[in-house]
Parts: structure tokens; C-alpha cells; sequence
């Protein structure tokens, strides 16, 4: 079976895009194992699904599966890559669409210099909303990981993120506490794990282990979740520029002076080639 993708990326994290309009195809679980495999598939962090709109007035759908397989709710780079893609395969001429997705509606926007802004949102901080296994929504929470306590701020842009301030993001312990963190018990559904060191009031450096794809270039949920947290424990001014190892995001959050405040991302999301490929017959769900 032959199927036509596009390779994407924003700031290095990379995606395998799929137009399930003109083509009738979404991938299984082992499908996508193989289509993100960087030996034998194409390679990718995650695959993103265009699907027409199942709400009224609604343009698009988006589905995410992450390179282990499993289908997420929410990825924020992956969301300007999404706006770039239909608007260049010509499914839209619209430079602002909606868009809906596993946890709500989003609205990603093509900006006259061609970088991309996302409504992301309004972020949500109740442990069940996470879910997170906890009786207090507080800014800070402590997590017993690999024999010792930590401080994390627990945020769900869509999809759940628990971060941690850090001296100095070169040296944190990613590989280690990444994988320990996303599987904790206390987050019944994994989560993505944040590590951001603090420049000053308007800038940070983040670096984030992702749920079901290990540590990214970059990552775009990640990158808001981080900032609402900064600004909610008193460390960060909106807006606030987001150094990742793949490059930078601006993000705007004014939720101290308006709850319901979405926050606001803008960064680039690139093409890098189109092509086909040749699925083969013998993938399994195992």
C-alpha cells in the first residue's frame, strides 16, 4: 500500500504529515511505529492527521499519534506545521483556520512574515483536568522521583506537562528523571516532562522529555506550559521568548490579570519535502 506524506518540522521537532482528505488512509498503531521509525520508516517525532471537520464551523480536524504509536491530544508545533500544510496543499485559502482536536479547538493563523501564531488555549490546572493524581491545584507540587523530592508545576495545555525549574538546562537530568517523570504513577495518563531555567522575567531555556517520543528539539505545549507556570509561581512576564535546542518560540500568557486568558504561540513551521511510501503488509498491533 502506497500513501503520500509530507515531512514537516518546527524547530527540529519533526513530523510526518498525512492528508487523510484526498486519500483514505490513518494509520494503526503499528502503522505508525513504522512511518516514525528513522531506520526503516521516514522518521518523525510524531504523525499529524488532517481529517475534515466533524463540528459546524469547523475547518479541520487534527489527529496526533506519538512514535510509539499512541494518539495524543494536543502538540503545539505541530499545530503551526498544520496550518502551513493545508494552506500550501491548497485544502484551505484561509489564513486562520479552526481547528478541532482530541481536547478542544484551536486556531492557528499564517502571519505576513511567515512564521505562525496558535491559540492554544486556556490552560487548566485542576488535578483531574491533568489528570494528575493530587488534592490541590497549587502552582508548586512535590514529586518523590528517583529517591528524591522535587518541585513541579502540573499544566495541561491539551495534553498534561509537569515542570521544574533547573539551574542550568544544559546540565538536567532529562535522561534520567524524563523517563521517570512521564510514567510516574501519579499521572495515570503519562505526562510530558518540562525542565526550564529561568534567564530572566521574559526569557527562558526549556528543555522537555515528550510522552511517547522521548526528549525533542523542541516542543511546542511544552513551551506554553512552561511559560503559565513561570508566570503563575511569580518568575516570568508575559511575553516570554522560549530558547529550545532547536530554536525559539514567543509566548504570550496575560492569565494574572484574566483567568481565562488562551495563551498565545508564535513560532516557524518549515516543509521539508513531499513523497511516498511503501507501507508494508506485515505490520502487527503488537
Amino acid at each position: 500500500m502506497k500513501i503520500r506524506f509530507t515531512k514537516m518540522h518546527g524547530l527540529g521537532n519533526d513530523f510526518v504529515v498525512l492528508d487523510a482528505i484526498s486519500q483514505d488512509f490513518v494509520p494503526t498503531p503499528a502503522q505508525a511505529r513504522f512511518l516514525a521509525d528513522r531506520h526503516f520508516g521516514i522518521g518523525c517525532d510524531q504523525i499529524l492527521v488532517v481529517e475534515r471537520a466533524t463540528t459546524p464551523g469547523v475547518d479541520f480536524r487534527y489527529r496526533i499519534f506519538n512514535a510509539d504509536g499512541s494518539e495524543v491530544e494536543q502538540c503545539g508545533n505541530g499545530a503551526r506545521c498544520f496550518v502551513r500544510f493545508v494552506h500550501e496543499q491548497g485544502l484551505t485559502d484561509k489564513r486562520e483556520i479552526r481547528v478541532e482536536t482530541k481536547s478542544g479547538l484551536i486556531a492557528p493563523r499564517l502571519e505576513a512574515d511567515g512564521e505562525v501564531t496558535v491559540d492554544m488555549g486556556v490552560p487548566r490546572f485542576l488535578p483531574a483536568e491533568i489528570p494528575f493524581d493530587s488534592d490541590s491545584d497549587a502552582a508548586i507540587q512535590p514529586l518523590f522521583v528517583d529517591a528524591t523530592w522535587i518541585d513541579i508545576s502540573v499544566v495541561s495545555m491539551g495534553n498534561p506537562h509537569a515542570v521544574q525549574v533547573v539551574a542550568d538546562v544544559d546540565a538536567a537530568p532529562v535522561a534520567v528523571q524524563g523517563p521517570l517523570i512521564e510514567s510516574h504513577p501519579r499521572f495515570p495518563r503519562r505526562v510530558n516532562a518540562g525542565f526550564m531555567q529561568i534567564v530572566d522575567r521574559h526569557a527562558i531555556r526549556l528543555r522537555v522529555y515528550e510522552r511517547g517520543a522521548g526528549e525533542t528539539l523542541a516542543c511546542g505545549t511544552g513551551a506554553c506550559a512552561a511559560v503559565v507556570a513561570g508566570i503563575r509561581r511569580g518568575l516570568l512576564d508575559t511575553p516570554v521568548r522560549v530558547a529550545t535546542r532547536g530554536g525559539e518560540l514567543s509566548i504570550a500568557w496575560d492569565g494574572t490579570a484574566n483567568a481565562a486568558a488562551p495563551v498565545m504561540m508564535t513560532g516557524p513551521a518549515t516543509t521539508v519535502f513531499s513523497a511516498e511510501i511503501e507501507l508494508p503488509n506485515n505490520l502487527t498491533e503488537s
